[in-house]
């Protein structure tokens, strides 16, 4: 987090929500039945850099059950169905960050997809100087209750660091004792995640995003080539396995995960395999409240 954030940086992490707002809607616009996972993923990443951003993270794309890192993996063939479908995007612009996402219903459930909604706007509502992010929590929690459904209670809003997507503080999806209070210049991801199903989630065993934990002298030449191009190019952010140039990228990804060089993110699943929504904005705490920096200008 960067309480004192300057001018520049500020002004930086604004034209990644604006980007970021323009990409989400172009890309949920293109969901329906039929229409290709891969194609949406490259045409959000794409159309980030063509605007003068960079992904920060791969495009998202979580169906029914699942509820975050999932997506495409290269030549990826899948197609969309009668189902829900969650679209995480980030934008960075040398390295400071946007992150957002919105929930694309074709399962016919829009309580579902409009639960977290509601709640992002009653969370957005009470943020300023001196409020707790466990009040955040309460209040997600209770608009998503008030729908008849449960918030995902082991996923959580975070802050955005210079080249983190994660960082201090964690926001929670329900009320809770324990927690900080944010301050000026603080810049979070508020990120509610509604469910019909009990309200956690566990890993699966898919993996395609993966980000660098160390440099490390690697002997295979492959496995040192992606590393090159990791250290390069996404530095600390999470990147697609379909996003490395070495050939066997699978093969060399296994093994600087072995050396401990980069870590996996597996696909995060709803416990009792039941139906997951999202909604996310980034905001910059200001003296009088709070800047939602993805939302449309």
């Amino acid at each position: 987090m960067s309480p004192d954030l300057t001018d520049e940086q500020r002004s930086k992490h604004r034209e990644a929500g604006e980007i970021l707002a323009r990409v989400r809607a172009e890309a949920a616009d293109r969901v329906e039945v039929g229409a290709s996972h891969l194609e949406i993923a490259e045409y959000a990443e794409e159309r980030i850099r063509e605007l003068g951003g960079e992904p920060a993270f791969p495009v998202n794309i979580s169906v029914d059950e699942e509820a975050a890192h999932a997506t495409p993996e290269p030549g990826d063939d899948e197609t969309f169905g009668e189902e829900m479908i969650n679209l995480d995007i980030g934008v960075h612009v040398d390295g400071w960050l946007a992150d957002t996402a919105v929930t694309v219903d074709l399962s016919g459930h829009p309580e579902l997809a409009e639960a977290p909604a509601e709640a992002l706007s009653a969370a957005i509502e009470v943020i300023e100087p001196g409020v707790h992010t466990g009040e955040i929590g309460a209040e997600i929690e209770s608009v998503i209750d008030g729908y008849g459904y449960n918030p995902v209670v082991n996923l959580s809003g975070h802050g955005l660091g210079h080249w983190e997507q994660h960082t201090d503080p964690n926001i929670p999806n329900r009320a809770v004792e324990s927690g900080v209070e944010l301050e000026v210049g603080d810049v979070v991801a508020i990120e509610p995640f509604a469910t019909d199903g009990g309200g956690k989630v566990t890993e699966g065993s898919d993996e395609e995003i993966f980000a660098l934990e160390r440099e490390a002298s690697v002997r295979n030449r492959d496995a040192r080539q992606a590393l090159e191009q990791i250290v390069e190019e996404f530095k600390t952010l999470p990147f697609a396995r379909r996003w490395l140039d070495t050939r066997r990228s699978e093969m060399a990804l296994r093994r600087l995960e072995r050396q401990n060089v980069v870590h996996g993110y597996p696909v995060l699943k709803e416990d009792d395999g039941c139906l997951v929504s999202q909604k996310e904005h980034t905001v910059i705490v200001t003296e009088d409240g709070c800047e939602v920096t993805t939302r449309p200008r």
